[in-house]
């Protein structure tokens, strides 16, 4: 890796703002997320420091006393474990709604001050309300999506009961990856799995009514070049050193756009950790982490799904299940006949370029640059989710072996 000075990026000029904005046009909603860390990272003191546990409480209790408008307590705040890139409080509120009084446990997902992943809570907020009644997803209450009340972005939805992972197993330990479900738990998840997945790339986007997605064309590659745009310009941002490797990437990604024939919801994070399913039934109870999500290309997913890290390998030694869930066959298999919508060996090959070409802008850029900057409450899980580039840099060199003759 060649030498090269990125302390600029500390804190990005107006006149670097634009020229990233120029050179690497991606959806509105994204351009203002990309924007706002960029300014915020160059206007933010240096005195940060995790919000505690009394001040998210006091927070809460300022956002309910300006959006309510009869009696209401809250009780029992806590911190909520898991996520690797939002602040998350578990609470218990007694309230009315609709005129019936209830008791609700609530979570506050917030941004943290930078994030490795800047991603928008009304849009999360927006995916969640979309898929209500058609997969499993928490009721979303309230959004403070221009940090009104709150320091930052927050979504406030309905606690989800149910485990990410078998209690009697030591897998996934980092961010839900690898998980090991055995064979019982596989035959009750895997159906569910992919039935869920077939329905959200199915789903009528007319019906959405969505205000911070735009869908991309059908017929062209504009939902691809978006996605593409979105990666670039974050490696450009947040950066720390010069790797070739990624160079290589982006030239083939850039010369062999796919066209796309569907638009699809986009989960964008779609695999084992990100649900929580209820251990003696075998089922999945909520899907959670939209903050990815966008309108564009269904292999996005499918790329997303079928990568090895999120794996568990086979009894057998050939290869791996699917997000420890099922066999690529299997997949491949009822996700064509759940979601009637074909799998283009091409665009997944593609996507799956794509995949670790972010995988790596997150590990080697956006992880670096927010533990530098000292503004996230999860350091040390950035640090080892950079040492993961090792591995995506390896299959990244696999890959451009194979598509580069």
């Amino acid at each position: 890796m060649a030498d090269h000075d990125y302390a600029y990026l500390d804190a990005p000029s107006r006149s670097f703002i634009d020229e990233m904005r120029r050179k690497y046009p991606t959806e509105r909603e994204t351009d203002e997320l990309l924007v706002r860390k960029l300014e915020r990272r160059a206007s933010q003191t240096a005195d940060y420091h995790v919000p505690r546990l009394s001040e998210m409480q006091g927070w809460i209790q300022s956002f309910f006393e300006a959006n309510l408008d009869r009696p209401f307590t809250i009780t029992e705040p806590r911190w909520l474990a898991g996520g690797a890139s939002k602040l998350q409080i578990l609470f218990e509120i007694d309230w009315e709604k609709d005129g019936r009084k209830r008791h609700d446990r609530m979570v506050v997902r917030m941004d943290p001050a930078e994030s490795h992943n800047a991603t928008s809570r009304l849009r999360e907020a927006e995916l969640l309300r979309a898929f209500a009644g058609r997969i499993p997803v928490p009721e979303v209450f309230f959004v403070d999506d221009q940090a009104r009340w709150f320091p930052e972005p927050a979504l406030i939805y309905a606690f989800a009961e149910g485990v990410t992972k078998p209690k009697t197993t030591s897998s996934g330990a980092v961010s839900g990856l690898g998980i090991h479900f055995g064979p019982a738990l596989r035959a009750k998840l895997g159906p569910q799995f992919v039935e869920h997945l077939a329905r959200i790339h199915a789903f009528p986007i007319a019906e959405g009514r969505f205000t911070t997605m735009e869908p991309p064309s059908t017929g062209t590659t504009e939902a691809a070049r978006m996605q593409l745009n979105r990666a670039r310009r974050v490696w450009e941002e947040d950066r720390a050193e010069d790797f070739p490797l990624m160079d290589v990437a982006v030239n083939w990604l850039q010369r062999n756009l796919p066209v796309m024939d569907h638009v699809s919801v986009i989960h964008g994070d779609y695999r084992s950790g990100n649900f929580l399913f209820d251990e003696a039934s075998g089922q999945i109870t909520t899907w959670l982490d939209w903050e990815r999500g966008h309108l564009g290309d269904r292999h996005r997913d499918l790329a997303w799904i079928t990568q090895a890290m999120f794996g568990d390998p086979r009894e057998d030694g050939r290869g791996f299940y699917i997000c420890g869930l099922l066999t690529e066959e299997e997949f491949h298999s009822q996700y064509q006949e759940m979601s009637g919508l074909t799998i283009d060996p091409a665009r997944l090959q593609w996507y799956s370029v794509l995949n670790c070409y972010q995988a790596l802008v997150s590990t080697l850029g956006s992880c670096f640059r927010v533990v530098r900057s000292g503004k996230n409450h999860q350091d040390a899980l950035m640090v080892i989710l950079k040492a993961e580039a090792a591995m995506a840099s390896a299959r990244l060199q696999e890959m451009m072996s194979e598509v580069i003759r």
